[in-house]
């Protein structure tokens, strides 16, 4: 098997790189706050790697990392312009820092060095609602969970206001991540004040916009569909739960219980400020719907499909995905080569060839690496080639994928199958990898399910 090592300096091995371990805090209590050197930071993502990008929003991003103590991190970028004066930035990073509530997350440090204005969150491993609900097509999410999600942000929205914190700048689904149980909490970047961000029907930073927001997310767990804010009145007008409901839960939801929610929204998207419920209220009304309580997303979604994992024969690639035989899986994606990215290549496969021939060396030294075994070349190699391509036929994905799982960093590994399924959304390898990668996460119901998938779209494969 070729050697993971590389040539560059690396945070997490090197013990000549100071750089700061997370402190030791647990969720939902206070913190002090650490002064991180831009270095540190730089260091603990890679030189702020597009791959380590887990957040996109304009100019502002969040970077996942890692620190000398093997602890992970979330690090957001902010312009010097959002935040001109340093002192300013400090303490409200330092306000934030003090909260403590399992249905917030936990802000650990700061950087406001020069120019630079960086925030530093603990990581949640599990991803964000609006993945979740927007991009898992291999898996719907349930009713129960999204009340659930539901109730779970209204709690965190009710502390924030509770603490002091009646303002929260653009919450959406995005701002939304599941902790390492499963269950939903707010990211605590958007409660920052002075990041002019977030527009309410007023026009300004108020309770009320965070209340049509809410109202907001309570749309998108309705219908499964991403809705701007703007947009959301009028999508529910005149409209009942049935014409409304998600079509990808396929009936399975309480008419009731939804009507309820509904009903919810409908109130917190009012224009006029004094028809809005409070928070508390929202809470309250939503409390009443958790019919399974102090329950994890996770363990819900657990009973819910609580059949055994489908008795669909699995594929040879299938069965060494669910043993986690990575030289097996190996095996297979050599003996594939490149002949599935032909369903999904625009252009005929000859013409594609041509048009990427000035790449090709980079991707055939990536393929000789990868039959090698050599996965930490395979990895740089397919990386150059996806930086300089509009388009990457799935394969790539898939073998840097096996990369990274080979390198143990299935973050990686599962991003790369989800970009995989995102140019071939019914392609079985892609949801094959993400088990893989969840398993080697400790996410394993999700592991078992995003299995399951793959075998059925093998099988409706095989049957064409």
């Amino acid at each position: 098997m070729g050697c993971c090592q590389s040539s560059t300096v690396d945070p997490i091995e090197d013990p000549e790189v100071a750089v700061p371990s997370q402190p030791e805090i647990g969720r939902g209590g206070e913190s002090t706050l650490t002064n991180f050197s831009f270095f540190d930071l730089t260091m603990a993502t890679k030189n702020f790697s597009p791959e380590n990008i887990i957040s996109e929003d304009g100019s502002d991003m969040v970077y996942k990392g890692r620190l000398l103590n093997g602890g992970l991190i979330a690090v957001k970028t902010y312009t010097i312009m959002a935040w001109p004066d340093p002192k300013h930035f400090v303490e409200e990073a330092e306000k934030v820092g003090k909260l403590g509530h399992q249905r917030v997350v936990n802000l650990i440090g700061y950087c406001c060095e020069d120019n630079e204005r960086l925030l530093v969150a603990e990581f949640m491993p599990n991803d964000t609602l609006a993945k979740r609900l927007f991009y898992w097509r291999s898996q719907t999410m349930e009713w129960l969970t999204r009340l659930r999600v539901a109730y779970c942000v209204a709690e965190g929205l009710d502390y924030c206001n509770t603490a002091g914190f009646a303002s929260y700048n653009n919450l959406s689904p995005y701002k939304v991540l599941f902790d390492e149980d499963g269950d939903a909490c707010l990211s605590c970047f958007g409660l920052m004040k002075g990041i002019k961000d977030d527009q309410s029907t007023t026009g300004s930073v108020n309770p009320e916009s965070v209340i049509f927001r809410f109202g907001t997310v309570l749309v998108n767990l309705l219908t499964g569909k991403q809705v701007p804010p703007s947009h959301a009145p009028e999508m529910i007008y005149g409209k009942n739960v049935i014409q409304l409901m998600d079509p990808n839960l396929m009936g399975i939801f309480s008419i009731e219980e939804a009507t309820i929610v509904l009903q919810l929204g409908s109130r917190c998207l009012q224009y006029e400020d004094q028809e809005n419920p409070n928070i508390k209220d929202i809470v309250a009304t939503l409390e009443t719907l958790q019919t399974i309580t102090e329950v994890p997303s996770n363990e819900m979604l657990e009973m819910i499909n609580h059949a055994e994992v489908s008795s669909t024969q699995l594929s040879s690639l299938g069965e060494a995905c669910s043993r986690m035989d990575l030289l097996a899986i190996h095996k297979i994606l050599m003996k594939a080569q490149y002949e599935d990215d032909k369903e999904v290549i625009e252009s005929s496969f000859e013409e594609w060839i041509q048009e990427v021939k000035d790449l090709q060396e980079v991707r055939e030294h990536g393929d000789k690496a990868f039959l090698e075994q050599d996965f930490k070349t395979a990895i740089e190699c397919y990386s150059k080639f996806v930086l300089a391509r509009r388009m990457v036929y799935p394969s790539v994905y898939a073998r840097r994928s096996l990369s990274y799982l080979f390198c143990d960093d299935p973050d990686q590994a599962l991003l790369d199958g989800m970009r995989a399924q995102e140019v071939f959304p019914d392609w079985p390898v892609a949801f094959y990898l993400q088990s893989v990668a969840l398993a080697k996460l400790n996410m394993n119901t999700d592991s078992a399910d995003i299995l399951k998938e793959a075998a059925i779209l093998e099988a409706k494969r095989s049957q064409k």
